[in-house]
């Protein structure tokens, strides 16, 4: 294993190599920050630079990119109320509130370090315990994937700030939108209205681009000059602050990496997942769960901390059987697949320095983030100077190029411009709209490993609750969902006890 780590290092010492890590940064900060250019996008633009490149820049290229990318989706999510990737919509609200309060420094400083830090994590994670949470993964089969979806579900129930019926029925929107386009079982076209455009279904991306970026715009023209936001972003404290408020939320740090490492073992779940099971985790768990979607810190803290370190963790089940964690990792393979080299369990005899750089390589390019998202801090703030009269327009750019660039299509712009109604309405009625966003990426994935598991078992539903790894994911939807009622009860009957003898 020395002999191994010795080697790996040695090709981690190539100036080659490091220019790809410094150059795929820039890159992934640049694209995470442009909301609806995602980090998948990102990686499908970078394989044509890949093939040129040997396997291990080219892992590198995307390991790094990827890393970035999901840091910088915060930047917009905290300055404009636009999540520049999926896996910063379940903390929008938090970010955005603070920022409006003048906190935007403490708020990026700590998606920054806790990114880094649940990116380091989930690295040890993969180097510490492939093997074997690779098996562990392998374990789950359709009915545990469906508890997991709906896990998610009840998560984003749980993180809704104000009334939670109110969540549910956001939840129960963005399941409807997700069974426009073709029937999963059957094949039958649903709701697309005559659009061969909607046989595909409702492209979240459009749609959380138009609830939340759209929704904005509307909301600030609404407001008629009333409308309060930051102008300006202070970070010369920011890594003091930063650091105390991660060693005040620390059980929020450890759960975040978690819960990351966890999910993000699982095939296909990845970092979008983790971050809202995360934040739902810490709200129940909170004394200040009460705070949660009206601008407190502490989601911030455990939710960055997971997406980063779901990343990593992505990387077991590909490295040790070769089937992806996620949509990066699927295109890595195919990366991988044309350079000669085969993931799987003998790369670990055959290719073991590589392996070593590999892991390696994601403590690098998390260390590196640190400097260059500061910089990407600093440059961010000057966004904030904008006048409102200008800076309107350019987030409905902004909307409209994102929301064209996913298919290349009109429909996109469409799906956007709906979604921006609706979520300018929902929010004058209250609504949350992060649980939208989370039950139209997750209603495919419930229904799928739903139908799956009913049509291979000829309709029999003991199987979701009879088997070892169901009853445990089923059982703990139900406290997920029953802890608020219980928290209530007991909040209830606590007073009448300890509350001073009558007569």
């Amino acid at each position: 294993m020395l002999s191994d780590l010795g080697d790996a290092l040695a090709m981690l010492a190539d100036g080659t190599l490091l220019a790809v890590v410094l150059g795929s940064a820039v890159y992934g900060l640049f694209i995470g920050a442009i909301p609806g250019l995602t980090a998948t996008l990102a990686t499908a633009l970078l394989v044509p630079l890949a093939f040129f490149l040997e396997p291990l820049p080219a892992i590198a290229a995307i390991v790094t990119m990827s890393a970035m990318a999901i840091f910088a989706g915060d930047l917009p999510s905290a300055l404009i109320r636009i999540p520049g990737t999926p896996a910063s919509a379940a903390y929008t609200e938090d970010a955005y509130r603070l920022t409006r309060a003048g906190q935007g420094g403490l708020v990026l400083g700590v998606a920054l370090v806790g990114s880094a830090i649940g990116g380091i994590v989930g690295a040890i994670v993969l180097m510490v315990g492939a093997q074997l949470l690779a098996e562990v993964a392998l374990q789950f089969t359709s009915y545990e994937y469906f508890w997991v979806a709906v896990l998610g579900l009840a998560a984003a129930v749980i993180i809704s700030r104000g009334s939670q019926v109110k969540g549910a029925i956001s939840v129960l929107i963005g399941l409807l939108l997700s069974t426009v386009g073709l029937d999963i079982a059957l094949g039958y076209a649903r709701f697309t209205f005559g659009s061969t455009e909607l046989l595909q279904g409702i492209d979240f991306i459009p749609a959380m681009i138009g609830l939340f970026g759209l929704s904005e715009v509307l909301r600030t023209v609404a407001a008629r000059g009333s409308y309060s936001r930051a102008t300006r972003l202070n970070t010369r404290r920011m890594f003091r602050e930063t650091g105390r408020t991660l060693w005040r939320y620390r059980r929020g740090v450890v759960s975040g990496n978690a819960i990351g490492g966890a999910i993000g073992v699982l095939p296909g779940a990845g970092g979008d997942v983790a971050a809202w099971v995360s934040y739902a985790a810490t709200k129940t768990a909170s004394k200040e769960g009460h705070r949660f979607g009206r601008g407190h810190i502490e989601p911030v803290v455990s939710a960055g901390a997971a997406n980063n370190a779901a990343i990593a963790s992505a990387y077991v089940p590909t490295l040790v059987f070769g089937i992806p964690g996620d949509t990066i990792t699927a295109i890595l393979i195919g990366v991988l697949l044309v350079k000669g080299v085969q993931p799987g369990p003998t790369m670990f005899q055959e290719q073991a320095p590589l392996l070593y750089a590999v892991y390696l390589l994601f403590i690098l390019a998390n260390l590196v983030m640190i400097p260059l998202g500061y910089l990407a801090i600093r440059g961010s703030g000057l966004l904030l100077r904008v006048p409102l009269p200008l800076l309107m327009p350019i987030i409905l750019a902004f909307c409209i190029v994102g929301s064209y660039a996913i298919n290349n299509s009109t429909l996109g712009i469409i799906v956007m411009a709906v979604m921006g109604v609706l979520g300018y309405a929902l929010e004058r009625g209250g609504f949350p709209l992060a649980p939208v966003v989370l039950g139209l990426v997750l209603g495919p994935l419930v229904e799928k490993n739903f139908m799956q598991s009913v049509i291979k078992t000829n309709w029999d539903l003991g199987q979701f609750f009879t088997r070892p790894a169901s009853a445990v994911l089923m059982v703990l939807t139900l406290l997920v969902l029953a802890y608020p009622l219980l928290r209530g009860l007991v909040s209830r009957l606590r007073p009448s006890r300890t509350g001073p003898p009558s007569g």
